[in-house]
């Protein structure tokens, strides 16, 4: 048998779950009834509806299935089914990482919390941004259509950004570093004045995130505050794979405080800048995989991870043309586990 190939797991954040995911745990985890049977008696405990229902809708409702106390949960299941349906003779998971929700999913697929807490953490955690803090994100690209630095471009928008926080009324920061894009969380008067001021950007015009708070920002401490009551630090143990997180900062099996992870989870990255830019270059730097896997549903966080890579010209890579021209060869670096072609690469 071949030598498994080392693989580093990305694990996705909100905003996977549109309407071509509809029916993703259907489709690709009928086989796995004993784990969508424990997240939907979790979730009829609680009162509320369940994944095979949400998932099983006859049509996608953006009002409904972008809120986050249904998104998270749909993608937290989704992502760790998944996660289970890795070929582990073909592969040797390295390490995890993940974006925004996505570092709950890290927890579970790393073996800090069990699958049942970490949905249950999940779950918590989108009810909660749902009661949520005013405002929200908007997302806006710094990179060219070749997806290569704009000289000046990153700074200039965080010059403007920091320039239109500081003014009365207004708050506005740096909510995640998402590849060669960024994006910026603040109250309605601090997205206004983004929006209006920010300099003019290439090939995308800025986006509001549908049904996003102000996420990992200081506007988001009460969330913080319920989240460090209502979820014990006894829920999480040591991880069993290394972690990398949202700062770059690796949690090692037998090396990790579970106190610090607990704090880190509920309080720094909730209220402080994500940076999965960061995140993934520390994570292809450090354990050198064969692959990247991002798992489903969806696959919208493929451009960031190849755009997080050309910047640091991971082997070799210095443009969107290159990237496009691996993942079309017989040796793709990259494997969604959101479409079907990659799926089979992953899952046998």
């Amino acid at each position: 048998m071949a030598d498994k190939q080392a693989a580093l797991i990305v694990c996705p954040g909100r905003g996977t779950y549109g309407k071509a995911e509809l029916g993703y745990l259907k489709r690709f985890h009928a086989d796995r009834p004993e784990l969508l049977a424990a997240v939907d008696r979790l979730r009829s405990e609680r009162g509320q509806p369940t994944m095979s229902e949400l998932d099983g809708a006859e049509r996608f409702s953006p009002g409904l299935h972008t809120r986050g106390d249904i998104a998270s949960p749909l993608i937290f299941t989704a992502a760790f089914a998944d996660f289970l349906a890795i070929d582990r003779s073909r592969f040797d998971i390295a390490a995890v990482t993940g974006n925004s929700m996505g570092w709950y999913v890290a927890l579970a697929c790393g073996g800090a919390v069990s699958p049942e807490r970490g949905f249950a953490i999940v779950d918590a955690m989108g009810e909660n941004s749902q009661a949520g803090e005013p405002g929200g994100q908007v997302l806006l690209q710094a990179v060219d259509e070749d997806w290569r630095a704009v000289p000046g471009l990153r700074e200039g928008l965080l010059a403007a950004a920091a320039a239109i926080g500081t003014r009365p009324g207004c708050a506005l920061h740096l909510s995640i570093d998402l590849g060669g894009m960024l994006v910026f969380a603040g109250n309605e008067a601090g997205l206004a004045g983004l929006l209006a001021e920010a300099p003019p950007t290439r090939g995308r015009e800025p986006l509001r995130l549908v049904n996003h708070g102000p996420f990992h920002t200081p506007l988001m401490r009460s969330s913080s505050d319920r989240a460090m009551e209502q979820i014990p630090t006894d829920w999480f143990g040591s991880p069993t794979i290394p972690m990398v997180d949202g700062r770059g900062q690796i949690w090692r099996p037998f090396a990790s405080s579970v106190g610090a992870l607990h704090h880190y989870t509920f309080a720094t990255q909730i209220l402080e800048t994500y940076d999965f830019t960061r995140a993934l270059q520390v994570a292809v730097k450090e354990y050198a995989p064969d692959r990247i896997i991002l798992l489903g549903p969806g696959d919208t966080l493929g451009g960031a991870i190849a755009q997080a890579l050309i910047a640091i010209e991971w082997r070799g890579l210095r443009s969107k043309g290159e990237f496009q021209e691996i993942q079309a060869s017989s040796d793709p670096v990259l494997l969604s586990m959101g479409r079907e072609d990659q799926r089979r690469l992953v899952t046998g």
